[in-house]
């Protein structure tokens, strides 16, 4: 009902508000080269003309894709990360560019080949991405490379991860949002971590998951901060 004191033309303008504007989008990257170009076979000359948008490092402004691998290559980390797939999850894209954040040595995809890339934002052109048809084939070829397989899920018996001390030399494998990490692989790992939670929620995503779990492996052999005492954690809900 339109109130007494509101002309028919104040009522329908009321009901018909536009919406505010979009705030202004950040510019993401960088413009064209100003002055004289730089030399070195690790920049390009495309960009160094038209300007750099990529979601890089400011450190890999202006250098062509494969010197950027190139360089990541010479210092990965010694960890690696698998994700199950059988179900086409879609946690995968934001564990990859989490790996690449991370600079995992590869990652590797369980199951179904094709992945949704999405929240991947295109980091899996810097990131060496693995296929294995099956659970044995991965297991196989984490023992022929001599890394320790530590399965991240709450399923019982697991581990806390913050008492845990990682090795150097792993892969850490995630499973499907839901079921979690597969039978066959919690009964071939070499253990099964668990993140300590405090709220009413059973479980955080895979996505969430695989960035505390990476975390915790860069705080323990970048930082060199050891494992949490058992005795400082209060037990919760699990992973």
């Amino acid at each position: 009902m339109t109130d007494p004191g509101t002309s028919a033309d104040d009522a329908a303008r009321a009901r018909h508000v536009p919406a505010p504007p979009a705030p202004e989008e950040r510019a993401v990257g960088v413009g064209p080269w100003q002055g004289e170009w730089p030399t070195g076979e690790h920049w390009d000359p495309e960009l160094l003309r038209d300007g750099d948008r990529r979601n890089v490092a400011d450190t890999y402004r202006y250098w062509r894709m494969d010197a950027i691998i190139a360089d990541l290559d010479s210092r990965r980390h010694a960890f690696h990360v698998a994700v199950e797939n059988w179900e086409h999850d879609f946690n995968i894209g934001s564990v990859v560019r989490t790996a690449n954040a991370f600079l995992a040595r590869e990652v590797h995809i369980i199951g179904r080949r094709r992945w949704n890339r999405r929240g991947a934002m295109v980091t899996d052109r810097y990131q060496h991405v693995r296929h294995h048809a099956s659970v044995a084939e991965f297991v196989e070829w984490a023992r022929g490379e001599e890394l320790a397989v530590l399965a991240i899920d709450n399923v019982p018996g697991s581990q806390l991860i913050e008492t845990f001390d990682l090795p150097e030399r792993c892969v850490l494998v995630f499973g499907q949002e839901g079921p979690g990490v597969s039978g066959e692989l919690v009964a071939q790992a070499d253990a099964v971590l668990a993140i300590e939670q405090f709220g009413s929620t059973r479980s955080i995503n895979a996505g969430a998951a695989a960035a505390v779990t990476m975390h915790a492996w860069i705080r323990r052999h970048v930082f060199e901060q050891g494992p949490a005492p058992s005795s400082h954690v209060t037990k919760g809900a699990g992973v």
